[in-house]
């Protein structure tokens, strides 16, 4: 088994992997974006768009199971990967990935961190979110995600970015990721503009 831990979804977050029945960690000497790739490949989570060392997303627990991985970036598995089963780490030195279909927001352009355009980090770049489906369930859902309260009020912005994402909630989803989601498709964005959000509260 194989998973991520620490991160704001499960595309983001330290390695760990599972043997014998425990859970490790794995040393960030030489780790790379091709070991990285790797996992995030294996974890159905598109390509890697960062390999982060030194304990980025927490300290682990247990074993560290790896040292010295060194990945083609081709491997079905991190287990057919070459490594070093010895190792000179600690867990201030595990490694960790960001894959390309964790997403992250902000909202942009405006006095602070909690009111803006909505933008969203995908797939290794920026997107702005249509309007067209972008109503007080998906702003709530926003503004609790960045910490920011409750919307208070609606904005439109132009789109000026090259890619475009467009939600859909039902219930009270965590984050918007777990709503339905169609990136960078021309009809429902038809004659859509920019969603953005003042949300009640500030960046601390």
């Amino acid at each position: 088994e194989l998973r991520l831990v620490g991160g704001r979804s499960r595309c983001e977050g330290r390695v760990e992997m599972e043997q014998d029945g425990t859970w490790g960690t794995v040393c960030d000497d030489s780790w790379d974006l091709s070991d990285a790739n790797v996992v995030c490949r294996q974890l159905r989570c598109g390509w890697a768009i960062g390999a982060h060392g030194e304990a980025t997303f927490g300290r682990g627990t247990g074993p560290i199971l790896r040292d010295e991985l060194g990945c083609q970036g081709n491997e079905e598995s991190l287990w057919e990967c070459p490594a070093e089963l010895q190792h000179d780490c600690s867990h201030k030195e595990d490694a960790s990935v960001v894959c390309s279909e964790h997403q992250s927001w902000h909202l942009a352009g405006g006095l602070d961190g909690c009111a803006g355009r909505v933008e969203v980090f995908f797939r290794g770049t920026w997107s702005t979110v249509c309007d067209s489906s972008w109503y007080e369930l998906e702003a709530e859902v926003l503004c609790h995600t960045l910490g920011c309260g409750e919307p208070l009020q609606h904005l439109s912005f132009p789109h000026t970015l090259p890619t475009k994402m467009l939600y859909q909630c039902e219930g009270r989803p965590p984050s918007l990721a777990q709503c339905h989601w169609t990136y960078n498709k021309s009809a429902p964005c038809h004659q859509s503009r920019a969603a953005g959000v003042v949300c009640n509260g500030e960046t601390p």
